[in-house]
């Protein structure tokens, strides 16, 4: 299934495990990445860069991106450092880039935005 999916379609779905599966298509990242769009693209994982006033800001939001990662079962890599926090999401068990990525990193912008 290679459609596009709304960014509300994305924040009300749910990760499913993607065992046996293969990773998107290099255009269907390109169409769907156009719903996120400060989202980008780098090499197989799908990655964006957060700015926060202070470090408990920072640290506040690693806690809620930790409580998303751990609702839907899909976990990103963080780099936190004092005022920002780069998410980087990938699907290791596909090797590539999943609808899991997007579903989170829509999640994510949400919790950004509140």
């Amino acid at each position: 299934m290679n459609r596009v999916l709304s960014l509300e379609q994305l924040r009300g779905g749910r990760c499913v495990p993607m065992k046996n599966r293969l990773p998107m298509s290099s255009a269907h990242i390109d169409e769907q990445i156009h719903v996120l769009p400060i989202w980008a693209r780098h090499d197989n994982a799908l990655v964006r860069d957060y700015e926060f006033r202070d470090y408990p800001q920072t640290i506040a939001f690693v806690n809620a991106v930790a409580g998303v990662a751990n609702q839907e079962d899909h976990h990103p890599e963080l780099l936190v450092n004092y005022g920002k926090v780069r998410v980087s999401y990938t699907t290791h068990a596909i090797g590539g880039i999943s609808i899991n990525d997007f579903i989170c990193a829509a999640k994510i912008d949400a919790l950004y935005e509140s």
